[in-house]
């Protein structure tokens, strides 16, 4: 029956068909083969998205839109091109701190290099080429997931349940985005001083940052109280999403002064159809997974591996491995609901850190946004930009190999990367 189910789901896949309404046909059918009744497929769905953490995920998505529409987005773009705009490759090096402060905010990668790409696209392409631009905004904007708020956290979370801290996650998520961060900081300038690109921005001057800095500081302040009082314990990430709604919309309205109202019914519709998205594909899902679990695949996979091998790095490895190429043809969160309830149960039988396996499997799914031939980020580019997927892909493979390789270092060096969570005390 399982096999039945995947022939189907990925034909559709094949054929063009919305992962959403392919996993519908691949759920259904599977119940029918099995006999149930088909009334579960409505009782399953609604089971899988009644949780009150996903609600974070339409307020941070809500919060993302708020910012880039009342202007915060720029004063901090306009802030960092003051401090680095001016070395080798500095408006690289601006549009990754200017991602990292999107995603401390919004958490999703589409929507945080859809803000990027409209805010930063045009000057990226004048000085380094449309190619090169895009795929900077790709890569960048895969920063959303790793960085907290992240809403892939949140849904890996609630599917993997109280055995794992969502503050404690989203603390592991900094240093690996920090250190992707730099990597591709390094990369950005090497490149620049080998292709001889121009320099961009003006020289530096210390009254223009004192300026600039103040009046970015509400903008900065924004995700330090959200994501502090998150992993404070002030309050819970849903409760933090709707902070920075309100926070967002206050700053947009009565600090910049560019947020009107009349664009709150836009914001909230693309917000609402981000959402839509997310959670469709997490309802349907988790009609699939309850097929694989009553068909005893999850046993019958954690058999197989523990078979091959009984060394708890082997086993990162090989899901490791397995997670790149799964990366490559399924949309993250679609993977999340359907294998994280099967890894995650083995990841503890092998005696690993659920908090060092969340984090493994999370980066791993999330250069699968960057990755052809299903990229998300790429094709989303590409539609903003009008270059080739190809174009942008043979830009962006640097950027793919430094997330890699950040991931594999969580992988072997795991005490480096939970260190500020035991920090935290988690």
């Amino acid at each position: 029956m399982s096999l039945i189910i995947a022939i189907i789901f990925f034909a559709a896949c094949l054929f063009g068909i919305p992962l959403a309404f392919a996993f519908g046909v691949s759920g259904m059918v599977g119940l029918w083969l099995s006999g149930l009744p088909i009334e579960l497929v409505a009782s399953k769905m609604m089971f899988a998205v009644n949780s009150f953490p996903l609600l974070a995920i339409p307020f941070f998505m809500l919060a993302g839109e708020l910012m880039v529409r009342g202007g915060i987005v720029r004063i901090a773009v306009t802030f960092a091109n003051t401090l680095v705009g001016r070395v080798h490759g500095g408006l690289g090096h601006v549009t990754v701190a200017s991602g990292m402060g999107l995603a401390s905010v919004s958490g999703a990668a589409v929507a945080d290099a859809a803000a990027l790409g409209s805010a930063l696209m045009k000057p990226l392409g004048q000085a380094y080429g449309r190619p090169f631009g895009a795929a900077l905004i790709a890569a960048t904007g895969n920063l959303g997931p790793i960085l907290p708020p992240s809403t892939a956290m949140i849904v890996y979370a609630t599917i993997a349940g109280p055995s794992l801290s969502l503050p404690a996650l989203f603390i592991g998520g900094v240093l690996p985005a920090v250190l992707i961060a730099f990597l591709m900081c390094v990369y950005i300038y090497v490149t620049a001083r080998r292709r001889g690109f121009p320099m961009t921005g003006e020289p530096f001057r210390l009254s223009v940052v004192l300026r600039t800095g103040f009046r970015s500081i509400p903008a900065i302040m924004l995700p330090v109280i959200v994501i502090g009082g998150i992993m404070g314990g002030a309050f819970t990430a849903t409760e933090g999403g709707a902070i920075a709604v309100v926070m967002s919309a206050l700053l947009g309205l009565f600090y910049t002064r560019e947020l009107k109202l009349s664009d709150f019914p836009q914001a909230l519709l693309h917000a609402g159809l981000t959402t839509g998205v997310v959670t469709v594909i997490i309802a349907f899902a988790s009609t699939v997974t309850f097929i694989l679990s009553i068909d005893h695949v999850p046993n019958d996979l954690r058999n197989l591996l523990q078979g091959l091998t009984e060394d708890p790095t082997m086993f990162l490895l090989l899901v490791f491995a397995m997670l790149v190429v799964v990366g490559m043809f399924m949309e993250s969160t679609a993977a999340y609901v359907m294998l994280v309830p099967i890894f995650a149960p083995m990841a503890l039988v092998y005696g690993i850190e659920p908090l060092h396996f969340a984090l493994v499997f999370i980066l791993t799914l999330i250069v699968g946004m960057l990755t052809p031939p299903v990229g998300a980020l790429l094709f989303l580019m590409a539609g903003m930009t009008g270059l080739k997927v190809g174009e942008i892909a043979r830009e962006v493979w640097p950027y793919i190999a430094i997330q890699f390789g950040v991931t594999l270092a969580v992988v072997f060096f795991p005490d480096v990367f939970l260190f500020l969570p035991r920090l935290a005390g988690y």
